[in-house]
């Protein structure tokens, strides 16, 4: 049998592959979303939410806007995206019918928002993306994500980590209301700096990919209004790996590939260890913000760069030959 009916809503071609490599079916991605639902949703619920979905034949493309044959039941919050000044329609996933919907159309990714809809001004994490040059360079990663809880003790704070299901890990510190977006994104660019700084020699804040080497990248970009894949979130990657919450201790005896649809559940064992290692909400030392606002915004520089980058090399061709 290939459909299935959930939460009332129809689930069709069930027995199809998900994707070339996914070593799965769109029925055992369907089986696991379900089945962890109850973890998934608190993470993601009241958050404006992107998707990466895989349609038949077809390369992962992400979407933002929801499409216009939704459900009149899916909720949704309208965006002002300033890159491509329109509103972007983008769905709220807070129950499990929606996130069964969204299993039925391929959804695989579920990238949720760094802020909430009520308050699209105020990020609820800061968030450290750590992304090795190599894909097998995980311990490399486990080094810089070493360094990184260094510098949030040193600073007064506490993350937790998690896998981003790809190749590298996401670090997450939950903060109190009342830092702002800018504030927010000073402070995650300060820490980035002060864990790079630590070892010079693994961990780099380089923005321009080829001015990086063999070093991991601390990524203090995923701020304000950015999505994070959500943890439990299956990713479309061959095997159909799973961001999955690892604790400090053990970090150094896992790898990314250990968690994939097949295997999470089991390792889970039901119970929620993203929630149950969050910290509480935490004020941000002044000083860390005041530092991180000489910091200048990665993109803004790296966009700079580029541009002199470009003079130069039109300068090259223009300059007559000796």
């Amino acid at each position: 049998m290939s459909d299935d009916e959930r939460d009332g809503v129809a689930l069709t071609n069930l027995d199809q592959p998900l994707f070339d490599g996914a070593g799965a079916t769109k029925r055992q991605l369907v089986d696991y979303l379900d089945a962890v639902h109850d973890r998934l949703l608190p993470h993601v619920r009241d958050r404006p939410l992107s998707v990466v979905r895989v349609l038949r034949g077809q390369r992962p493309f992400m979407q933002k806007n929801v499409p216009k044959y939704a459900p009149p039941w899916l909720d949704t919050v309208r965006v002002w995206a300033q890159s491509s000044k329109r509103e972007v329609a983008y769905a709220l996933c807070n129950d499990r019918r929606t996130l069964l919907w969204f299993a039925n159309q391929r959804a695989v990714e579920y990238h949720p928002s760094l802020v909430r809809a009520e308050r699209l001004d105020r990020p609820t994490h800061i968030v450290l993306d750590l992304d090795p040059p190599v894909p097998d360079a995980f311990d490399h990663v486990v080094q810089t994500a070493r360094l990184v809880r260094q510098a949030l003790a040193d600073a007064g704070l506490a993350g937790v980590v998690k896998t981003s299901g790809a190749k590298g890990v996401h670090i997450f510190v939950p903060i109190v209301p009342e830092v702002s977006a800018d504030d927010a994104a000073a402070a995650t660019r300060a820490l980035a700096a002060r864990a790079a700084s630590l070892d010079p020699s693994i961990a780099t804040t380089a923005f321009i990919r080829d001015e990086r080497g063999d070093k991991v990248f601390v990524d203090p970009t995923r701020v304000g209004s950015a999505t994070v894949v959500a943890a439990y979130s299956p990713r479309a990657r061959p095997g159909t790996p799973v961001s999955f919450p690892v604790s400090w201790n053990d970090l150094d005896s896992v790898t990314p590939g250990d968690f994939t649809v097949h295997t999470a559940l089991d390792l889970l064992d039901g119970a929620d260890p993203w929630a149950q290692t969050m910290p509480a909400p935490q004020h941000i030392d002044a000083e860390l913000i005041a530092e991180g606002h000489t910091i200048p915004v990665p993109r803004v520089q790296a966009m700079h760069e580029g541009k002199r980058r470009a003079q130069a090399r039109r300068a090259a061709q223009d300059a007559p030959e000796s």
